[in-house]
């Protein structure tokens, strides 16, 4: 069983996901913790995600082609898992953006976008002072906003 996340990552998701939600566009829906099925066999729960409004008005499981964005926050017990594991499984699922997170002695948002026609992540940005980007909407939120009061 895996333990829950820490208050620190909690905050974190919940700033997030209101930062994201402002200026999301009507087509897309922006969510916190629910299930994403991958495949047969795998089902995963991204921290935060973005999917399209359609599948968000069924109010139920997602599935990976339905999921613009997955982001995952990295904690102690989950490095291995959301470097390396998560990102591959939601390469291979065709999500085609993915966030890392990594608040350790700061805050850093990793991006990145599929490649064109391979399922595989190539890195779009690194943002430590504003998160900047037009893909897959243009989104600009100054990662003060999303930093949890004790960090």
């Amino acid at each position: 069983m895996t333990p829950s996340p820490a208050p620190t990552h909690q905050v974190l998701a919940a700033r997030l996901l209101v930062a994201l939600e402002e200026n999301c566009p009507g087509h897309l829906h922006v969510s916190q913790a629910n299930d994403v099925i991958l495949s047969m066999q795998r089902l995963f729960v991204p921290d935060v995600l973005v999917t399209t409004d359609e599948a968000a008005e069924r109010d139920g499981k997602f599935i990976a082609k339905e999921v613009v964005l997955a982001v995952e926050i990295v904690s102690p017990g989950s490095q291995s898992m959301d470097r390396v594991l998560m990102p591959a499984l939601y390469a291979k699922a065709g999500i085609p953006f993915y966030w890392l997170i990594e608040w350790s002695g700061g805050l850093t948002v990793h991006a990145h976008r599929l490649a064109e026609g391979d399922d595989v992540y190539q890195p779009v940005g690194i943002f430590t002072e504003t998160i900047k980007l037009d893909e897959p909407w243009d989104i600009e939120i100054p990662i003060a906003r999303l930093r949890p009061r004790h960090l």
